[in-house]
């Protein structure tokens, strides 16, 4: 699919015309990745965040918000909580917490690792490489460090930093899947100053990186950011011209020609999806495209304190709830919950080139 091709899609508006996409990336998805519905349960595990981003809510500046790290014991309990509940993968999601001990996360995952079947996915932002290596060594499968839009210039309006040549996410990923991580990203949909031609430059990105794993939410602001003061609800229609709107109408478009482009990765529809959505956001998410759906293993009292922004879907949802809707949820869709980890057969493919490279 070309450039032209990609943006024809973006910008059509007969229900019937796309009708016709998400039968594409509907029976895409069955065909390289099957019925399967993988669930992972989330642990945010801590909101402490050295990053300014201009539309979180857990950005460093954002004063009104309290702190909080899980303990050792906590995130073990939601780790057996994930696999007394049939789930094949804890996705442990924090800030760019600065205070993060890395020997201490280490002896987390390997306790995982040695006590459950999970496989562990992390979402940690920007680490060193010596700080992946070892977490990668003490057993965490996955790590996602999603680059938001392949728009450089606007990246960096959007997330300002006191780095000097701060490296752009594009270009941390590679390093990441080298490696062995099974590697994850994606964007953002709507954010104030993307245009048409990013947003089919960011999908096209999607496969030049390689990723196993690709989210695509909209563009969601807290309201006490300096984005968010600006654009205070979800659903903002783009201006004339080029900027893109963060409907979950644009978004469904994005995650459809994200499984045509890239067939054999594992795509989640998102809290914020859902958030914007809240009745049928997960469920059109998975019929256009997506085989991956998360649900919040947070102890409820630390859920509305990883406050990325505000309202977020299934907030005060008891595990037993969110177990009950998911069931209710796949039911409708004829569809089964997946056995196991549940890798991406792009990266099951990697990994058995790699092999046989290894082995000649």
């Amino acid at each position: 699919m070309n450039k032209s091709e990609i943006l024809a899609w973006l910008l059509e508006e007969d229900p019937g015309r796309l009708e016709r996409l998400w039968s594409l990336a509907d029976n895409t998805r069955r065909t390289h990745v099957g019925d399967a519905v993988h669930i992972r349960g989330l642990i945010e595990f801590s909101n402490h965040c050295r990053s300014r981003c201009h539309y979180c809510g857990m950005r460093s500046e954002r004063k009104a918000l309290s702190r909080y790290r899980m303990t050792r014991e906590e995130i073990l309990v939601s780790a057996r909580g994930a696999v007394a509940r049939g789930y094949g993968t804890v996705v442990m999601q924090s800030g760019e917490d600065p205070g993060l001990d890395v020997e201490w996360l280490a002896d987390v995952i390997e306790t995982i690792r040695r006590e459950t079947p999970l496989a562990v996915t992390l979402s940690c932002g920007e680490r060193s490489e010596y700080e992946l290596a070892r977490w990668h060594k003490a057993g965490a499968d996955r790590y996602y460090l999603r680059f938001e839009t392949s728009d450089r210039i606007l990246w960096k309006e959007i997330h300002p930093s006191g780095r000097k040549n701060a490296p752009h996410r594009l270009d941390i990923l590679p390093g990441i899947r080298d490696l062995g991580y099974e590697t994850g990203s994606g964007i953002l949909v709507g954010i104030p100053g993307q245009t048409w031609s990013s947003l089919v430059e960011d999908l096209q990105s999607f496969r030049r990186l390689d990723l196993d794993m690709i989210g695509c939410g909209p563009f969601v602001p807290h309201e006490d950011t300096p984005l968010g003061r600006k654009y205070l609800k979800p659903g903002r229609a783009g201006s004339k011209g080029e900027q893109t709107p963060n409907t979950d109408l644009m978004t469904y478009k994005v995650m459809a020609l994200t499984r045509l482009l890239c067939p054999d990765v594992n795509i989640p529809t998102t809290t914020a999806l859902a958030t914007i959505n809240r009745e049928t956001g997960h469920l059109l998410g998975l019929r256009r495209g997506a085989n991956v759906l998360m649900v919040n293993l947070t102890p409820i009292q630390y859920r509305s304190l990883y406050e990325i922004y505000p309202a977020k879907e299934g907030i005060r949802e008891s595990a037993e709830e969110q177990l009950d809707r998911v069931s209710v949820l796949l039911a409708e869709l004829g569809r089964t919950a997946g056995e196991g980890p549940g890798a991406s057969p792009n990266y099951e493919s990697r990994r058995r080139a790699m092999t046989s490279q290894i082995a000649r």
